[in-house]
């Protein structure tokens, strides 16, 4: 039987990225894959940052500009990243500028905050807002799958 003290510090592994300034992170059990970038072919969605589709070993694949999708600017490139994350509506690929580490991350570093999904992991000097891959999946367009 586990203590109260364990139970606040067991941790879990994210997978941390950059979109234009900002560092964001994933549960990594939400990442199915990180692949290089490939320019997406153009698609008509009913969500606005679904930008196109790929093909991903014979599976299409709606991605997205993670950066649209948070407000945020980006400076996508050929450096830039797609991290492929499964969520109740499927398999969906989000833009990334770069993918920077895997960390594991204690309970207690976590803080809520009412600005973001899940909440805010407070590493030393960095704050890192933590994402959920459900969220970001949204309607997932069908027009696109």
């Amino acid at each position: 039987m586990s203590t109260v003290h364990e139970e606040s510090r067991a941790s879990r592994q994210f997978v941390v990225f950059h979109v234009g300034d900002e560092e964001y992170a994933l549960p990594i059990a939400q990442i199915q894959e990180v692949i290089r970038y490939t320019l997406p072919r153009s698609v008509v969605s009913v969500d606005p940052w679904v930008i196109g589709v790929i093909s991903l070993r014979g599976k299409i694949v709606p991605i997205g500009d993670l950066a649209g999708r948070l407000g945020v600017a980006a400076s996508h490139s050929e450096d830039s990243k797609i991290v492929i994350i499964e969520t109740p509506t499927g398999t969906v690929g989000m833009i990334v500028d770069a993918v920077d580490e895997v960390l594991s991350i204690d309970s207690d570093q976590l803080g809520t905050s009412t600005v973001t999904d899940r909440g805010i992991a407070k590493l030393d000097q960095r704050l890192v807002a933590i994402l959920d891959a459900d969220a970001l999946g949204g309607r997932r367009a069908a027009a696109a799958a």
